[in-house]
C-alpha cells in the first residue's frame, strides 16, 4: 500500500491529483561540508536518510562560489574532516590555500569516497517544512512537487549562502551582464575588452578585484566600507603533502579545542610583553601570511580599545606602505572600527591593483550608488559609470537567510521567518524552541563563519546532532525540543559574552547590519570554539537536560 496525502490508497487504485509522500527518518537540507558529513553519520546509524540540494553537485559554498579568485583562507590541511585517517590522507592538496576548482574536486572526492550520491537529490529546492503536531513529524515540500514525511529535519544550509542579490533599483534594466559573486556562471565570464564594475570590497570582492584587474579593459571599484587586509603567503606543498599528513593525530586533537578551530591559538597576553616585544610578535605573525594575526596574536584586541587601536595602527601602517597614495589610504584603510572586529580578508597583491592605470574607484560613502540604469551605475550626484559587466560582491543575509527563505513552520503554525524577524534566537545554534525535531548547523548563536574554521565547527555540530538523535532513539523517544527556559539561558549567555567584546560596538554583517530591518544580535558565538564544544558536550553528558522529550 502507498501513503498519499496522509491517507491510504489500495495498490492499483487511481486517485486524481494525489501526491505520493516519501517517508524518511531524517531529511538533510544541503550537500556541503556539514550536509555530507551529517548524511554519512545518520546513514551509518541505520536511519533512512536523504539529502537535498539546489545545486547540481556536492560542495555547498564551494559549488556556488566559483567566481574568479575564490579560494580558502583557512589552511587546506585544517579545512578537513578528521573522523577517518584514510579519507584525510588519500587526498593531497596542491598548496596552502587552494582555489575553488580544487576545493570542489575535494568535495566530490568526499561524496564519492563515502558513496553518498545515492542518497542525495540534486537540483531540488526545499520550499516548505511544516511540523505536524498529530504525527510528530515534518511535512516537507520541494520545488519538484514532492512531499516528504520525515521524523527529523536537519538544516545544513551554510552561514553565508543566501546572497544579497537585489540591492539596487533598476538592476533588471541593465543591458550588460550583472550577477552576484555566489551565483557566478558555471561556464565563466569573458572580461576581454570589457568595462567592469565591482560593488563591494569584502573578502569576496577583494578576491575578484585582484584576480580580474589585469584581464579587463577598465575596472571600477565601488568602495563603501574600507577593510583591514592581511597578505597571503601561499606556498605549494612538497612530497605529496607528507609533512602535513604526518600531523593528522596532532591536528585532530588540537583543532576542536582552540579558540577559533584553527591550529594556532592566542599566545602571551599583551600585558606580559614590553612594547618592543609586542611589536616583534606582531611583525613575526604578520609575516606568516595567514589569518594568524587576527586569530592568534593578542586576544585583548577584542576587548580593550587601547590594545585594539595599537594593533589596528600596526595593520594600517603596513597598508599605507603599500598603497603609497594619500587618497587611496583615506578610501581603503579603516579608521572607525578596530582590526579584527569585522571579517579580515587575506589578499595577494590586492592593494597594488589600485595603482594600475586601468583601475578607478568610486567613494560610495560620499557619493552612494543611486540605481542601476541600462548603461551602467548612476550615482547620487547624477553621474554615470558606463559598464559592460557588473559584479555584485554585496554579501549575504548571514546565518538566518538560508532558513528564512524556506517556509518553516513549527508548533501552532508559527513561522521561523516571522520569529527571527522579531528576534534571532536559538539554543546553542542546534535547535530552536517551538520547532521540535528541527536540528540546525551554521545558524546564529553558535561559532560559524566568524572566528571559526568552518569544518571544525560544522563537524562538531553535525556530530552533536547525530549523537542526540541516537540518544533519543535509545530512550524510546520520538520528539525533542529545547525548553523556553533553556533557550532563554543560552541567549543570555551568548549576549553577555558578545557584549563584553568590541564586536558588539561595530556595524557589520556579524550583527546583521547589512540587511535592512534585521534584528541586531551578534550572529556568532564569541566564547570560543573549544568552550562551545565543552558546553555542548556537557548538555549531552547530562542526558540533554533542558530539552523536552516525548
Amino acid at each position: 500500500m502507498t501513503k498519499k496525502n496522509g491517507g491510504v490508497v489500495e495498490e492499483g487504485a487511481v486517485e486524481q491529483d494525489a501526491v505520493e509522500e516519501k517517508e524518511l527518518d531524517a531529511l538533510v537540507i544541503g550537500a556541503g561540508v556539514a550536509g555530507l558529513y551529517q548524511l554519512h553519520m545518520l546513514r551509518k546509524m541505520g536511519l533512512k536518510v536523504r539529502a537535498y540540494d539546489t545545486a547540481s553537485g556536492p560542495g555547498g559554498t564551494w559549488f556556488w562560489n566559483c567566481y574568479p579568485g575564490a579560494k580558502f583562507d583557512s589552511e587546506a590541511y585544517i579545512y578537513q574532516y578528521f573522523f577517518d585517517e584514510d579519507l584525510y590522507k588519500n587526498w593531497t592538496w596542491s598548496c596552502r590555500f587552494p582555489g575553488q576548482p580544487e576545493i570542489e574536486r575535494w568535495m566530490n572526492y568526499i561524496a564519492d569516497s563515502l558513496d553518498l550520491r545515492q542518497d542525495i537529490q540534486f537540483e531540488t529546492t526545499i520550499e516548505s517544512a511544516v511540523w505536524q503536531e498529530e504525527t510528530g513529524r515534518w511535512r516537507v515540500t520541494t520545488d519538484q512537487g514532492e512531499v516528504i514525511n520525515t521524523q527529523f529535519l536537519i538544516t545544513c544550509c551554510g552561514m553565508l549562502s543566501a546572497p544579497m542579490e537585489k540591492v539596487f533599483e533598476g538592476q533588471e534594466s541593465f543591458k550588460g551582464r550583472i550577477f552576484h559573486t555566489s551565483r557566478w556562471p558555471r561556464d565563466g565570464v569573458s572580461f576581454e575588452g570589457k568595462r567592469v564594475g565591482v560593488v563591494g570590497i569584502g573578502a569576496t570582492g577583494i578576491q575578484v578585484i585582484q584576480t580580474i584587474a589585469d584581464k579587463v579593459d577598465h575596472l571600477t571599484v565601488f568602495v563603501r566600507t574600507p577593510q583591514y587586509v592581511l597578505p597571503m603567503k601561499n606556498p605549494d606543498f612538497a612530497g605529496d603533502g607528507a609533512a602535513y599528513k604526518a600531523r593528522f593525530d596532532e591536528l585532530k586533537e588540537t583543532l576542536p579545542n582552540t579558540f577559533t578551530g584553527f591550529e594556532y591559538d592566542f599566545g602571551p597576553s599583551w600585558s606580559e610583553l614590553t612594547p618592543e616585544e609586542r611589536r616583534a610578535r606582531l611583525e613575526e605573525i604578520h609575516a606568516d601570511g595567514s589569518l594568524k594575526l587576527w586569530l592568534a596574536s593578542f586576544a585583548e584586541m577584542f576587548f580593550d580599545e587601547a590594545v585594539s587601536e595599537e594593533v589596528s595602527e600596526f595593520v594600517r601602517e603596513k597598508m599605507r606602505a603599500r598603497l603609497q597614495d594619500e587618497t587611496l589610504c583615506d578610501l581603503l584603510i579603516p579608521t572607525d572600527y578596530g582590526f579584527g572586529t569585522h571579517r579580515v580578508p587575506l589578499e595577494s597583491g590586492y592593494l597594488e591593483v589600485y595603482r594600475q592605470p586601468n583601475v578607478s574607484t568610486v567613494n560610495c560613502r560620499e557619493n552612494p550608488i543611486a540605481r542601476v540604469v541600462p548603461e551602467g551605475i548612476e550615482l547620487a550626484d547624477g553621474s554615470l559609470c558606463e559598464l559592460d559587466v557588473i559584479v555584485l560582491a554585496t554579501g549575504f543575509d548571514a546565518g538566518t537567510g538560508a532558513l528564512t527563505r524556506i517556509d518553516i513552520r513549527g508548533r501552532n503554525g508559527d513561522s521561523l521567518k516571522e520569529e527571527w524577524g522579531r528576534e534571532i534566537r536559538t539554543t546553542m545554534g542546534l535547535q530552536i524552541h517551538g520547532f521540535p525535531n528541527l536540528f540546525t548547523t551554521a545558524v546564529p548563536l553558535a561559532p560559524s563563519a566568524a572566528l571559526c574554521n568552518m569544518t571544525t565547527c560544522l563537524a562538531q555540530q553535525a556530530e552533536w546532532i547525530a549523537d542526540c538523535i541516537g540518544y533519543l532513539r535509545s530512550q524510546g523517544k520520538t520528539v525533542i525540543e529545547p525548553t523556553a527556559e533553556t533557550e532563554a539561558a543560552w541567549v543570555a549567555h551568548h549576549d553577555e559574552t558578545a557584549n563584553a567584546t568590541l564586536f558588539a560596538k561595530t556595524t557589520s554583517w556579524y550583527l546583521g547590519s547589512n540587511v535592512p530591518g534585521k534584528p541586531r544580535r551578534m550572529l556568532s558565538y564569541t566564547g570560543g570554539v573549544g568552550t562551545y564544544r565543552k558546553k555542548c558536550a556537557e548538555v549531552a553528558a547530562e542526558g540533554y537536560q533542558g530539552f523536552a522529550m516525548q
